[in-house]
């Protein structure tokens, strides 16, 4: 992605027409976000700022944010530095990918100063950093030590990232450009890399295609005066007129960029946005959503997979010991045998060969003895092994359907936590699994159950749709939330949400249960297919068996329905 040093300069007009607004709410949705709420008479705006790494940016956001209910210590130092003050303004050295957010405030001994953010978006090593108007650092989102090369602490000073003597095109005419160009012996688009600052390698190959029809053209293989309209359209572009585009691949967004990007072709689909603001929003809403919950939820994805991965070695290891069970028959047969040809056995034999008069051909069978035990002790011996191997058979066959059930139940929490979409489905999924005693709660206080939080549809007809977004909102909803004859939805031997419709018996038309299904299917483990069948019934006919677990029912009289799933 094209978030290089002139994309930022484009971006400045954006960000100083907010100049004069008053910070009003500062917030760290996560460890390396910020968002700050600016306001004036005639603007309102949220400022959001990351250093992610891939998607590391600055730009006034619509999007919403799940904040954490105790502030990190960054966001409450952030708040004790610029709540209240006043933004005067965003800042560009040259074209460096690092922009100064500047404000004025008043300190505790009543004299104004002048802190700022700086926000540096350097590939891999983005940051966001508070300092006071000398650049001495307060914090920063990611510190480094004294064995990198820039030293970022609180206490030290600011240093910019070293400049290689690159030229800015803003301030360099062309002709001067392509003399320095001349002298590479390499392609076009490396060559501007190494001489520009400020340009990815993205804008670099598309100056170079606008000029020679390629993005593989060597410097010696052609006129570069060629490049003189090229250079001064993208200066253009950065000072006055950008024109944010973004580059689609079957609807996943690839590159963007503030010139229109023309060397692909027709491979990706071009998006133009009006501002930089809005392509920014939605080139990586997704991406960030599922960033956040992958980092909030994978320590839980790891305990349940563990958890899983044991039962299911678990139960392996007793379906093969259930298998040796099969043969205690036999046990039974050796010791009526030796009943019946007690005579024969003289003591101290270790074994006997009789007629197998359990066979119909009276085949003759060896049957081992201790020769340390008499005849009827041997008898009794089979028989004990016989009775002990029928109670494990039993005891086994009843800790493999419990193995199954737990199974079944852990894999339910997984595809839970595929669906999640917001910090509230993971903490609701986290308290299912410490009320189940898999994983220890993180919090020694005992806070009073707060009813969930239940996402809510209405039908064309004015019921409410319920949807179950883990296995406790499940029976929540099932159980608690739903009337006898309301009716009851869910993917047929699929794991996914329970759905309710609120219609106390009454009719519901076909689009209602189809919508319904839909919701369904798109709920569930079976999201991505086609012709997915759901089952359905009155909530009459939907049980919970005494002792199982969250989410897991048992229904009768249902019909299915087959749809495809109900779409994003």
């Amino acid at each position: 992605m094209a978030f290089d040093g002139a994309f930022l300069h484009t971006l400045l007009e954006t960000l100083n027409s907010a100049s004069g607004s008053h910070t009003e709410k500062i917030y760290q949705p996560s460890r390396d976000e910020l968002v700050i709420y600016l306001k004036k008479k005639d603007f309102s705006g949220k400022l959001f700022i990351t250093a992610r790494n891939g998607s590391a940016r600055i730009n006034f956001t619509k999007s919403s944010f799940e904040n954490p209910q105790s502030p990190p210590m960054f966001c409450m130092l952030a708040r004790k530095i610029f709540l209240p003050s006043r933004f005067i303004g965003a800042t560009q050295k040259g074209l460096e990918r690092v922009i100064e957010l500047n404000f004025e405030a008043v300190n505790e001994l009543g004299d104004t100063v002048r802190p700022k953010i700086i926000c540096e978006f350097i590939g891999g090593s983005s940051n966001i950093i508070l300092a006071d108007e000398n650049g001495r650092i307060y914090d920063a989102v990611n510190r480094t030590d004294i064995t990198a090369s820039r030293l970022i602490m609180p206490g030290s000073t600011y240093e910019y990232p070293q400049n290689r003597g690159k030229l800015n095109i803003l301030e360099t005419n062309a002709e001067s450009i392509i003399d320095i160009l001349k002298e590479k012996n390499c392609e076009i688009s490396s060559a501007l890399g190494s001489v520009l600052d400020g340009l990815s390698p993205l804008v670099c190959r598309e100056i170079c295609f606008r000029a020679f029809g390629s993005t593989d053209v060597l410097t010696n293989d052609c006129d570069l005066s060629g490049l003189i309209p090229v250079l001064s359209r993208i200066k253009d572009n950065i000072e006055r007129s950008p024109e944010y585009t973004a580059l689609y691949e079957n609807g996943v967004p690839k590159e963007f960029s503030f010139i229109d990007i023309k060397q692909y072709g027709s491979i990706y689909e071009n998006r133009v946005f009006e501002s930089a603001d809005q392509m920014l929003d939605e080139f990586y809403f997704e991406r960030d959503l599922k960033a956040r919950i992958k980092k909030q939820n994978g320590d839980i994805i790891k305990t349940v997979n563990n958890l899983l991965n044991r039962t299911l070695k678990r139960t392996n290891i007793r379906i093969k010991e259930l298998e040796e069970t099969k043969d205690r028959e036999k046990l039974r047969i050796y010791g009526e045998l030796i009943k019946a040809n007690i005579h024969l056995i003289k003591p101290g034999d270790s074994e006997i060969t009789v007629q197998n008069f359990y066979d119909e051909n009276l085949v003759p069978i060896l049957i081992k003895l201790d020769p340390s035990k008499n005849p009827s002790a041997n008898a009794a011996r089979y028989f004990k092994d016989y009775k002990k191997s029928c109670a494990k058979s039993v005891n086994l066959a009843e800790l493999i359907e419990k193995d199954k059930l737990e199974t079944e139940y852990l894999d339910s929490v997984l595809e839970a936590l595929e669906r999640a979409k917001t910090s509230e489905d993971i903490n609701g999924i986290r308290e299912e699994l410490v009320e189940a005693g898999y994983i220890k709660s993180k919090t020694s206080n005992k806070k009073k159950k707060q009813a969930p939080k239940i996402e809510e549809y209405t039908s064309k007809e004015g019921y409410k749709i319920l949807v179950g977004r883990n296995n406790i909102q499940n029976d929540y909803i099932t159980t608690r939330l739903a009337d006898k004859n309301d009716t009851w939805f869910h993917t047929k031997n699929i794991h996914g949400s329970h759905i309710i419709v609120k219609n106390g018996g009454k009719d519901i038309s076909d689009e209602t249960l189809e919508f319904a299904s839909k919701l369904a299917a798109k709920n569930s483990r079976a999201k991505n297919s086609a012709n997915v069948p759901v089952d359905y019934t009155a909530v009459k006919y939907v049980k919970k068996p005494a002792g199982a677990k969250p989410g897991m029912v048992i229904y009768t009289t249902n019909k299915t329905l087959f749809v495809t799933p109900l779409e994003e």
